[in-house]
């Protein structure tokens, strides 16, 4: 049998937890006014799951979330197949009605956590992610944190799936896939990104030039310039000047520092041209930032 041959062996693997909740509860709690906008129709965890695969001609109605922990597997979206490696997550929009399969590797099973949701907010909790069916991968940065929030879902649809247990694990649920949303956007270890915030964040007492930091990194300016709008939503320079503004705060929430003192902590040693700075971003003077009662 070639790599990627459906076999269609949902369950039954050895150690695996499975909670399916009962579709008349699904139906209620998609008439309640929290669960409504997001719900956990099931969850489970499959360790080493050999000949594990799942065919759906018709996509399915629910949104489904996969982390792959341990070995490999295969998924098939959008007219195309990704291979699955180890701190990847799958996520398949639901009520596409577009056909989707996906299973392990026959070579190196994998061990998944996953869960499927329903709910009025799951589309725009998903577009944040920015997976689609042609692009249902995102490379996760702290998988052991995402399986933990995992767990807790299952662990708790274990013990029963009372409308306050669905309650409890919609929150769970959100917490997940925003999770999933930010690590898309963390840069992956390694990567020229991550290399030039690293290097913006360990020279945030002094400047840079964007030809300069792209030249560090081995990309072209325009390169560089695209990652930073895609990760953070502006360029290069707004976020070295964010991470000093964050510095900034720190320094007049914790020390004594003066306003010109603190300036030039940051990099900005005209205490004047860094009030305007602040001023500009905070909506308030350096001063009056400190003297603001916090906690």
């Amino acid at each position: 049998m070639t790599e990627g041959a459906l076999l269609e062996r949902a369950t039954g693997f050895v150690n695996q937890r499975l909670v399916v909740v009962p579709r008349p509860l699904i139906g209620e709690a998609l008439r309640r006014p929290i669960t409504r906008r997001l719900v956990v129709t099931d969850a489970g965890v499959f360790p080493v799951a050999t000949e594990h695969g799942r065919h759906r001609p018709q996509g399915a109605n629910e949104t489904i979330i996969i982390l792959c922990v341990a070995g490999s597997g295969w998924v098939e979206s959008g007219g195309s197949r990704f291979d699955v490696g180890k701190s990847t997550a799958v996520v398949l929009p639901g009520g596409t009605g577009q056909a989707h399969s996906y299973g392990a590797s026959i070579q190196d099973p994998w061990t998944i956590w996953w869960c499927h949701v329903r709910g009025s907010d799951v589309a725009e909790l998903i577009d944040e992610s920015g997976v689609s069916p042609e692009r249902p991968l995102i490379p996760l940065v702290a998988v052991d944190r995402l399986t933990a929030m995992l767990d807790e879902i299952l662990t708790a649809l274990e013990r029963d799936q009372s409308p306050a247990r669905l309650v409890a694990t919609a929150g769970m649920a959100w917490k997940l896939l925003t999770s999933l949303a930010v690590d898309r956007r963390l840069p992956e270890q390694g990567s020229p990104l991550q290399q030039a915030m690293n290097f913006l964040e360990d020279r945030v007492n002094g400047s840079i030039r964007l030809p300069d930091l792209a030249k560090v990194v081995g990309v072209s300016s325009s390169q560089l310039s695209k990652l930073f709008r895609e990760a953070t939503g502006g360029g290069v320079l707004a976020h070295h000047k964010a991470l000093k503004m964050a510095r900034a705060r720190l320094l007049l929430d914790t020390t004594d520092l003066t306003i010109g003192e603190v300036g030039r902590e940051i990099g900005l040693n005209d205490q004047f041209f860094f009030s305007r700075q602040f001023s500009r971003m905070h909506g308030v003077s350096p001063r009056a930032y400190r003297a603001e009662r916090k906690g």
